[in-house]
This record gives C-alpha cells, sequence and structure tokens, in this order.
C-alpha cells in the first residue's frame, strides 16, 4: 500500500508513531456499504434475544481488555489515563444497556374504533430496522460515542458501518476486532477509515439509511445537506458553548470546581458539554475568581499515560494553537488572563480570563480547549439574556440556592439540558442528550437512539373482530 494511501497516528503529545490505517478512497467505502447490505438481512433476522446476546458479548469482551483499551486510547487520544478508563466504562455499560433496549422495542395497538365504520378492524405498528447506519465518531470521546452509535443500530437490528476519526483510531480498530469475535453476522459491523471524504462519501451513498453523527456544526450541515440527496434519516449531535451562572446565592467553591473538574480538567477541555461561558453575579464574582485560580493553579499539566496527570495534549498541536488564538483575541477584545494561556506544542496551559466582554466573537464561537472566560452580571434575567444569545444549545447550568429561582431560570435557557449546582459537563448514557440551534436538536441516549434507529411499520387486519 502506497504512502499515501495511510494515516499515521501518533500520541499527540510526544509525537511517537503508534500504527497506521488506510484512508479509503470513495470507491473502497462504496464497496463496504455494498457489503453492508448483506450484513443488514442477516441482522434483521436475528431475534432480539440474539441481539441482546450479541451485544453482552461485546460488552464482556470490552471488559476484558479495558485497561489496555484505555492506555491505548490515552495515548492516542491525548485524555488521562484515569479519564480513558472511565471512558471504556461508559463503553461497557452503554452495550449492556443497549441489549436490554433490544428486547423493549414495542410497537402499539392502536383503536380503530375510533373512528366511525372502523369499529371492527384491528391496527397494530411494529418496529423494524432501517437499513444500514453509517456511524462518524469525534475524537473526543471516541470510544463512548461509538458506543452509543454502534450498539444502538445492532440493538435496533441495523448492520453499522463506522468511521472512526481519523487522528486516533486505534482503539476503535481493536473493538472492531472485539465484535468480529462476539459473533456478529458477517458484514454486520464494519469500519472505514479516512478523513472527510469517507464522510462524504456515507452521507451520499443511497445504501446508507441513516448517519448518526457527533461533531462540529459545520460538518453537520455538510452531512445533513449530502444525506438530504436520498431522504436518508440524519442525526446530528453538535457543537456546544454552554453557560454556566453563578448567582449571588450560590456555593462559590463548588461553582469554580465545577469549572474547573468540567471544562478545564475534563477531556482537555475539548467537550462539546464543557463549561465554556462562565457568568457571575457582582456580589459573588471576586470571591468566585479566587476559587477558581486557586483550584486551577492545582491542576497538573502532563503526561496522558502517568496517573497524577489532570490536563494532558490537546489532539493535535493546530487545535492547541487554535485555542490560543482564540485567548489572544479574548485578551484583544478586553479581557482580562489571569492564569495559563500559554502553549508548549499541543499542550496547552489552562486559562483564566475575566472582565470578558460579552459581545466578543471569541465568546460566542465554541473554544475547544481548557480556557474559563468569566463575565459579570447584576440580574439573573441578564444572564438567562447573554447565555440564550450563543447559536448554540446544548447543555448550561446555574448555582444558587434558591430553588425557585433555579428552576425559573432553567426553564428560561433555550438549551437541551440544565445542571442546577453542577457542571454541564455531564452525561449519563440513559438520559436524552442533544440540544436546540446549531447543536442540531437531536436527542442521544440509551432509549433514544434505538428507538430511532428502527422504522414503524402498521399493520391492519380487517374484519378481525365480529
Amino acid at each position: 500500500m502506497p504512502d499515501a494511501a495511510l494515516l499515521h497516528v501518533r500520541n499527540p503529545g510526544t509525537a511517537e508513531p503508534l500504527g497506521q490505517i488506510e484512508a479509503m478512497t470513495s470507491e473502497r467505502v462504496a464497496a463496504v456499504v455494498d457489503l453492508a447490505q448483506q450484513g443488514q438481512r442477516a441482522m434483521a433476522a436475528l431475534a432480539a434475544h440474539d441481539r441482546a446476546a450479541l451485544l453482552q458479548r461485546i460488552a464482556d469482551l470490552i471488559e476484558a481488555e479495558r485497561d489496555d483499551l484505555a492506555v491505548l486510547l490515552a495515548a492516542e487520544n491525548g485524555k488521562p489515563i484515569l479519564q480513558t478508563r472511565g471512558e471504556v466504562d461508559a463503553a461497557i455499560r452503554i452495550f449492556r444497556g443497549s441489549a436490554a433496549e433490544a428486547t423493549r422495542l414495542f410497537g402499539r395497538q392502536i383503536p380503530l374504533d375510533a373512528v366511525p365504520g372502523l369499529e371492527r378492524h384491528l391496527a397494530v405498528t411494529i418496529r423494524e430496522p432501517l437499513g444500514v447506519v453509517a456511524a462518524l465518531v469525534p475524537f473526543n470521546y471516541p470510544v463512548e460515542l461509538y458506543a452509543h452509535k454502534a450498539a444502538a443500530a445492532i440493538a435496533a437490528g441495523n448492520a453499522v458501518v463506522v468511521q472512526p476519526p481519523a487522528r486516533c483510531p486505534l482503539a476503535l480498530v481493536r473493538i472492531g476486532e472485539l465484535v468480529r469475535q462476539a459473533g456478529i453476522p458477517q458484514y454486520g459491523h464494519q469500519l472505514v477509515t479516512g478523513d472527510a471524504q469517507v464522510s462524504r462519501t456515507l452521507a451520499e451513498h443511497p445504501g446508507v439509511a441513516a448517519v448518526t453523527l457527533t461533531g462540529s456544526t459545520a460538518a453537520g450541515r455538510e452531512i445533513a445537506r449530502l444525506g438530504a440527496l436520498t431522504l436518508k434519516k440524519v442525526l446530528l449531535e453538535l457543537g456546544g458553548n454552554d453557560a454556566l451562572i453563578v448567582c449571588d446565592d450560590a456555593d462559590v467553591e463548588a461553582a469554580a470546581r465545577a469549572v474547573v473538574l468540567g471544562r478545564l480538567a475534563r477531556g482537555n477541555g475539548q467537550i462539546c458539554c464543557a463549561v465554556k461561558r462562565v457568568y457571575v453575579q457582582d456580589g459573588v464574582h471576586d470571591a468566585f475568581v479566587d476559587a477558581l485560580l486557586s483550584q486551577t493553579a492545582a491542576l497538573k499539566v502532563g503526561d496522558q499515560l502517568n496517573e497524577d496527570t489532570d490536563v494532558g495534549p490537546l489532539i493535535a498541536e493546530q487545535a492547541a494553537a487554535r485555542v490560543t488564538a482564540a485567548v489572544a483575541q479574548l485578551v484583544a477584545d478586553g479581557a482580562r488572563l489571569l492564569a495559563g494561556g500559554s502553549r508548549d506544542g499541543a499542550f496547552v496551559d489552562p486559562a483564566v480570563l475575566v472582565d470578558v466582554p460579552a459581545s466578543s466573537p471569541a465568546f460566542a464561537e465554541e473554544i475547544f480547549g481548557p480556557v474559563a472566560p468569566v463575565a459579570r452580571f447584576s440580574d439573573p434575567g441578564q444572564a438567562v439574556a447573554m447565555a440564550n444569545a450563543s447559536p448554540y444549545g446544548l447543555h448550561a447550568a446555574v448555582f444558587t440556592r434558591d430553588v425557585s429561582r433555579a428552576f425559573t431560570i432553567a426553564r428560561q435557557l433555550d438549551v437541551g439540558g440544565v445542571i442546577i449546582n453542577g457542571s454541564t459537563a455531564l452525561r449519563a448514557e440513559n438520559l436524552p442528550f442533544g440540544g436546540t440551534k446549531d447543536t442540531g436538536g437531536y436527542r442521544e441516549g440509551l432509549h433514544e437512539t434505538a428507538l430511532d434507529l428502527t422504522r414503524q411499520k402498521t399493520i391492519v387486519v380487517m374484519e378481525a373482530f365480529a
């Protein structure tokens, strides 16, 4: 295979080579989709209990290699090893939860006697698989987000074609081998590797019934446009610019901890649902900033394979450069940098900025790295207005001891989920996860995704009742 047809995978912190995989052409991808039609027929023929047992076997095999997969994921992705262990654990739970969902894809009995003249007929609905599902997986949480897509597709009786992230595909390549080892029908689960052209090919291919993507809003728009050409189902979970609102009766230490753990440390700041904008009421602003600076100073930046590392390298030097450029733009717009913000290769020292003008374009955009920009507000209504001004609508958080205030603000926020007295970087697999506006509108979760990857068929029995 010529070198031009390979993707080289490296440790983003050290540039150490970790492996290489094929960069597939559009023709190769189309051939995989064609084979997936055979896999689809075999998957659809599996009984629900067989799909459930298959998913349980996959979970068991992943669990048996949990530690090795976590090390491989940390090495290629840059997240600290403690976090990649947690990510693999989440994938195991998702496969087991999806096994249960495979047996709960219920239809309905619809009373036709609601319509005059149809009293003697019977209508029922059943759930059927959609067909071949293309799962486009991002780099930031590849194993967990792969599990959400692939396990749900299998649970619903679909064949799945997975595109791992180009920069960190190796853990998913190994999991793909485990899926085959678990006994999935031939061509029921395949991987296609490469760049954005692979994604476009999957979105355009008439043999793909649905595309599920977690990624940027720009990528989502392109996939939706291409998917519309063949009227396929497109499920999008896209960017976020989550706001955290700290009211003047809040526990400022807890609020600062939510920013540090949910933004600066979690995923090295590369999470769609991380805290990306912080709005603090005047009365507690200074106390909050002091707590945030103190907790940020305790973070350790370094080798992601060390047990005591809090913040590892970003996915690539280019990503880190974009983060420091955004920090510089915030400063140019009038913000003050109180901590961090420097770059060493792919490493970014966690940054805290204050006096951030709400009008700054850099504040309105999603900064994908360990940066905590802090702005002031005087009235909670003002904070809600600023939070809602974002084109994104994934999560938001509110810190207050007043339950009425908390629920009032939560209802006013135009987002998919609100966390009260906690970080926005919260995702439990049994909760619907997604947002409004440029975040895509879709909800992903154990219950939601399996249903979304099926279609309803209505069956009417004429003269069923004497």
